[in-house]
């Protein structure tokens, strides 16, 4: 199935400039064009703007997604380097992890010191808050 943008753009979820853009950066590739000039999508474009949606929600860049994608075209080019790109890349993500357990602990001690009563004046979180804020100035 061929898809002109506006079709495939809905289909994906996204708005033509988006595709423009995926198509300027490099990582979707131009189209066909039928005899009137209209660009027409193949349906593998589908499934490539998906998935680069869905890696842009995990966290990686478009630069970083068009590394990857030399994998599924299979581009000598941009693979080279694939090796040290996923250990970086592990690396960031570990390091998100400790910071979000770091986080996640922290709100659970204030869950902690917030009493059952929820219409009080005084707040034992907002209180600790602040003073951990002049703990650290």
């Amino acid at each position: 199935m061929m898809y002109l943008i506006g079709k495939l753009a809905e289909k994906c979820g996204v708005n033509k400039e988006t595709i423009r853009y995926y198509e300027r950066m490099g990582i979707v590739l131009e189209p066909s064009r039928t005899d009137s000039g209209y660009k027409m999508y193949p349906s593998e474009t589908v499934e490539r703007i998906r998935f680069i949606k869905r890696m842009q929600e995990l966290g990686f860049s478009l630069s970083e997604i068009h590394k990857l994608l030399g994998i599924v075209d299979k581009d000598d080019e941009r693979c080279i380097h694939m090796y040290d790109f996923i250990i970086q890349k592990i690396n960031e993500v570990q390091k998100k992890i400790r910071d979000l357990k770091r986080i996640e602990n922290m709100l659970i001690n204030l869950k902690e010191c917030c009493p059952d009563e929820k219409s009080l004046y005084e707040c034992p979180i907002i209180e600790t808050l602040m003073n951990e804020k002049k703990g650290g100035e």
